[in-house]
C-alpha cells in the first residue's frame, strides 16, 4: 500500500464512488491481495475484466486505490493497489444534509449486508476447514453499559489491537511465513440501542 495512513472518507461523491457493491468487492479483494491487475481481480469477483477495469478507474478517481508498480515483465498490464491502510467513516461528516445522511446509511447498509454474506459464506463451509481454524473461529455478542466517551476508548484499543496483529501477519507473510496462512475476517459493530 502507499500509505500506511488510514484514509477517512469525509466527502459525498467518494462516499457515492465506494458505495457501489462491486467497488467495494472490488477494494476488499484488492485490500487482500495488496497488489493485482483487473484481470486478476476479475476473476476473484466473477465479472468481465472491462467492467472490473471500469470500475477500478472510478475508485482511482476518488483517491481509493492507485496504480501500483509493474510486478511482471508485461508491461501491458496495469497494476493497483489500495492507497491507504484502511478506509473510515464518520457519521458527523455526512449529517449536515438529507442527501448525504441518505447516502451514509446506504453504504453502511451495503457494507453489513457484504460483512454478513462472508459470514454466512464461511458457515456453510464450515466443515470444510480443518477442526483448528473451526476452533480458532469466534463469534461473540457483548452487551455493555457505557458512555459515549467509554465506547470511543473501548474502539480504540480494539482497533489498535487488532492492527499489530495485522501488521504482525503482513509482516511474517511478506517474509515468507505463508504455510497455514489464511485471511481473516473481524467485524467489529459497537453502537448504542434501546431496547
Amino acid at each position: 500500500m502507499a500509505s500506511n495512513e488510514s484514509r477517512r472518507i469525509s466527502d459525498l461523491e467518494t462516499l457515492k464512488a465506494f458505495g457501489h457493491p462491486l467497488r467495494m468487492k472490488l477494494y476488499r479483494a484488492l485490500y487482500i491481495s495488496r497488489k493485482a491487475t483487473a484481470s486478476q481481480l476479475a476473476e476473484q469477483v466473477d465479472e468481465a475484466v472491462s467492467l472490473v477495469s471500469y470500475h477500478l478507474r472510478k475508485l482511482a478517481d476518488h483517491g481509493l486505490i492507485e496504480e501500483a508498480e509493474q510486478q511482471g515483465a508485461d508491461g501491458r498490464e496495469r497494476w493497483w493497489q489500495p492507497a491507504s491502510k484502511r478506509l473510515n467513516l464518520h457519521n458527523e461528516d455526512f449529517n449536515d444534509a438529507p442527501e448525504k445522511v441518505a447516502t451514509h446509511a446506504a453504504v453502511g447498509r451495503l457494507v453489513f449486508d457484504q460483512h454478513v454474506e462472508l459470514y454466512r459464506r464461511y458457515i456453510d463451509s464450515a466443515q470444510s476447514w480443518p477442526l483448528k481454524w473451526r476452533s480458532a473461529a469466534s463469534g461473540s455478542e457483548y452487551l455493555a453499559r457505557l458512555t459515549a466517551e467509554e465506547l470511543t476508548a473501548l474502539s480504540r484499543e480494539m482497533h489498535e489491537l487488532i492492527d499489530r496483529y495485522e501488521e504482525r501477519g503482513r509482516a511474517r507473510d511478506e517474509a515468507g511465513d505463508t504455510e497455514d496462512r489464511e485471511n481473516v475476517a473481524l467485524h467489529l459493530y459497537a453502537f448504542p440501542f434501546r431496547s
